[in-house]
Order: C-alpha cells, then sequence, then structure tokens
C-alpha cells in the first residue's frame, strides 16, 4: 500500500532541528557527517515507514543498529531509488522542479555523492534548504559549491 508524504511534517521537523540535535538519534558528526542522519529524520516525521533489513532497509534504532541508508548519502540515494522497499520512495528530478519536503544530494566530483539536503521552501524561483553537518536553516542552494545537484522528488511511502 501506498501511503502520502506529508511534506508539511518534513519541513517543520527539519526546521525545528536544523541548527540542533534531537536527542533521540545519534549525532555523527564526528564520525563522517550527520547530513543524511539528518534527512532520514526528516524523511521519518513526513510519514516515513522504516524497513528493517539490515542491508537493503532504512532503520534506525541507535548508532549501533541502524541501516547504512539511514546515515550514508550514496545508500540513501540507492534505497530512495529503489521503489521496492518498505518506506519512502522517490524519483530523480530536475532540481528546479522539485518542491518543499524533496532531498537533494550533492556531489563535489562525477564519482560520489557527499551531502544531502530537504527543500523547506521556495520563494520567487529561489530553493532554500536545511541541513547538517553544517547546519543550515532555510539556506540559498545557490549559496553551495558543488559539480552537480541531483534532486530526489519524494513520490510517498510504501506501507
Amino acid at each position: 500500500m501506498i501511503k502520502e508524504y506529508d511534506r508539511e511534517k518534513a519541513v517543520a521537523y527539519a526546521r525545528r532541528w536544523a541548527l540542533g540535535k534531537n536527542p533521540n538519534f545519534y549525532h555523527f558528526a564526528g564520525i563522517g557527517g550527520d547530513c543524511t542522519n539528518f534527512i532520514s529524520q526528516c524523511l521519518l516525521a513526513g510519514g516515513g515507514v522504516m524497513d528493517y533489513d539490515l542491508y537493503y532497509g532504512w532503520f534506525y534504532i541507535d548508532a549501533a543498529h541502524r541501516s547504512p541508508s539511514w546515515a550514508s548519502v550514496e545508500f540513501l540515494n540507492r534505497f530512495l531509488l529503489d521503489k521496492s522497499r518498505l518506506g519512502p520512495f522517490a524519483s530523480v528530478m530536475p532540481v528546479e522542479k522539485l518542491e518543499k519536503g524533496d532531498i537533494i544530494q550533492l556531489r563535489q566530483n562525477p564519482l560520489r555523492f557527499n551531502h544531502s539536503l530537504i527543500i523547506s521552501k521556495i520563494e520567487d524561483g529561489q530553493i532554500y534548504v536545511c541541513a547538517h553537518s553544517q547546519n543550515a536553516l532555510d539556506r540559498p542552494l545557490a549559496s553551495y559549491t558543488y559539480f552537480e545537484a541531483v534532486g530526489l522528488h519524494i513520490e510517498g511511502i510504501f506501507s
């Protein structure tokens, strides 16, 4: 069954925790960065259903018991595009066609992703994001330096 992704709840969560740490989740800043952990929390707030498969799923119990997709940019990308698992799913879309609550992943080189962001608002054609690692609340996407920005439009939640 597919349920709707609640973009407003995901963005409200992003704004609430963009400049802080939710004590219910480990903060991965010292071990590779917290950006995708933060994005996973936002997706969960938007109605995400966890898939507890250790290798291919998307879940968080605690820092030692989580899927690779919960906190890794590359693994989250693969999980969201898989469309055969429980939880949120997405399609690649040009950044300029994305909506609030959608995810942007940045590449610093053509070989790998290194940062995940959530769109918090769009005004006058400008995209603003919330993020962790370098905490950001409604930061203009245009202020980031990157090789490529890949848009992930969240289509819904498999439950």
